[in-house]
């Protein structure tokens, strides 16, 4: 099932562009997103190969079988429920079937979560990208031995600059075990070894830059130690999760987008932080009105967000304020707990059945 198909065999109930131009906040750069719903062919339905949706590489363009679509409604998933809000002008196609799933038969008081649980992931966003500005991470990667720490005395040092104090070198090192001393190693030095002459065969600090671990060596009996060496696996471990995710996000992240957020200078992402009051506002209007309203009537409140005009704290804390206001809204609100999953199944068999006479074989 491509997106040709769906068109080629009539099968949409529903086709809007939806995101930023819906929501009025979109640019002249912004992308064009396209939502739909369809149904399958009869064949496909009762047979082994149920297709939820169908989207684009990018998911840009998805569309959803109409099953999977009411699952999300009766979910109350706020990008799905969008969908039946739409702005006539972001209307592409509205079969007269889709028309019957109203708003009033899915909205209740599970969006008190959904909603907030969407805000709160955008906010995470908008954390991530604050740390990530703020704190860059080198592109040369750090070794295990960046991470290690020669005991002196009450405290410790780093075991490079230890080991350049001394004038000696990482391959002469020998390491081994300290019982019952974790993440603790005696270390030993080859000196006929750094001499050039034939030496104990230490296997040095670690096998390579890359290496995760230290490397232990067999160490002749009698033999002491010159030191003891203990190494921050934790902190290294650390390090390389924070070094795999920044540059994946180097990699992946949207330039235009990196570059706005440079220029408003607040070292947070607006878009995220604009997504989340859009969020939090749609919520609190379910709660007292019970409605969807899509295009946001504070568009350039919104515009002025995604412009950074608004230091990251500040941000945060009006959010705190009007996720309790719409805690208390949704403690008032006459919505049911849920939308009443028979009456839906009943309507969907009843879209389904409709469609089918409609359209003999499903296209």
């Amino acid at each position: 099932m491509t997106l040709h198909d769906l068109k080629a065999q009539n099968l949409l109930l529903f086709e809007a562009v939806s995101g930023s131009r819906a929501y009025g906040t979109h640019h002249p750069a912004s992308d064009w997103d396209l939502r739909g719903v369809f149904v399958l062919p009869q064949a496909q339905l009762y047979g082994l190969h149920y297709v939820e949706q169908v989207a684009d590489e990018k998911n840009d363009i998805i569309y959803y079988e109409l099953g999977r679509f009411v699952e999300l409604l009766l979910k109350n998933n706020p990008n799905i429920l969008e969908l039946l809000g739409m702005p006539d002008d972001c209307i592409r196609l509205c079969h007269p079937l889709f028309r019957r799933l109203r708003p009033e038969l899915f909205l209740s008081k599970l969006c008190r979560y959904t909603f907030a649980n969407y805000a709160h992931a955008q906010v995470q966003k908008a954390r991530g990208l604050h740390k990530k500005v703020l704190n860059p991470v080198a592109k040369e990667r750090k070794t295990i031995l960046e991470f290690c720490y020669v005991l002196q005395g009450q405290g410790a040092v780093p075991l490079l600059a230890w080991l350049v104090q001394k004038g000696w070198q990482p391959a002469h090192c020998g390491l081994v075990n300290v019982p019952h001393a974790r993440e603790v190693y005696a270390l030993f030095y080859d000196h006929a070894a750094h001499e050039g002459l034939p030496g104990l065969g230490f296997n040095g600090l670690a096998p390579s830059p890359a290496a995760t671990q230290v490397s232990l060596s067999s160490v002749p009996a009698g033999l002491a130690p010159v030191a003891y060496l203990s190494v921050n696996h934790d902190g290294y471990s650390a390090y390389c999760k924070d070094y795999q995710q920044y540059w994946e996000w180097v990699e992946q992240r949207n330039p235009h987008r990196y570059a706005s957020t440079i220029a408003h200078g607040k070292n947070y992402d607006a878009k995220n932080m604009m997504h989340v009051f859009r969020l939090l506002d749609m919520a609190e209007e379910i709660a007292t009105e019970g409605r969807i309203t899509v295009r946001r009537p504070n568009r350039e409140h919104l515009l002025r967000i995604r412009a950074g005009e608004f230091e990251y704290d500040e941000l945060l804390a009006q959010a705190e304020a009007q996720r309790q206001r719409v805690e208390k809204a949704f403690d008032r609100s006459p919505l049911p707990p849920q939308p009443d999953p028979e009456a839906v199944n009943h309507l969907l068999v009843e879209l389904r059945q409709a469609f089918y006479s409609l359209h003999p074989g499903g296209g």
